[in-house]
């Protein structure tokens, strides 16, 4: 049997500095960050929306875009003002 995984993140909003997208962010380590996009982050984001044109063709969904460099910047911005903090996950 597979063991759950019973730790919880830290969830802070973030809001994409290029399209206004909001998202929430888990920062496990200055290397590790989670996203979680809800459907309506993913339809106003324009790399998303652009990649979708241009890769996977219109309707594909946000899954076959590898990420929105946009956003990374806007993660690594707030991080960097302290708008943003590293919270290791806990187990409780």
């Amino acid at each position: 049997m597979p063991r759950t995984d019973d730790r919880r993140a830290s969830w802070q909003p973030l809001r994409c500095a290029r399209c206004g997208a909001a998202v929430q962010v888990a920062k496990f380590s200055p290397e590790h960050t989670s996203v979680q996009w809800t459907a309506t982050a993913a339809a106003s984001c324009a790399e998303f929306g652009a990649g979708a044109a241009v890769g996977a063709g219109p309707g594909a969904g946000s899954a076959l875009i590898e990420g929105c460099g946009a956003l990374r910047d806007s993660i690594d911005a707030a991080l960097a003002a302290g708008r943003l903090s590293v919270c290791p996950p806990s187990y409780e």
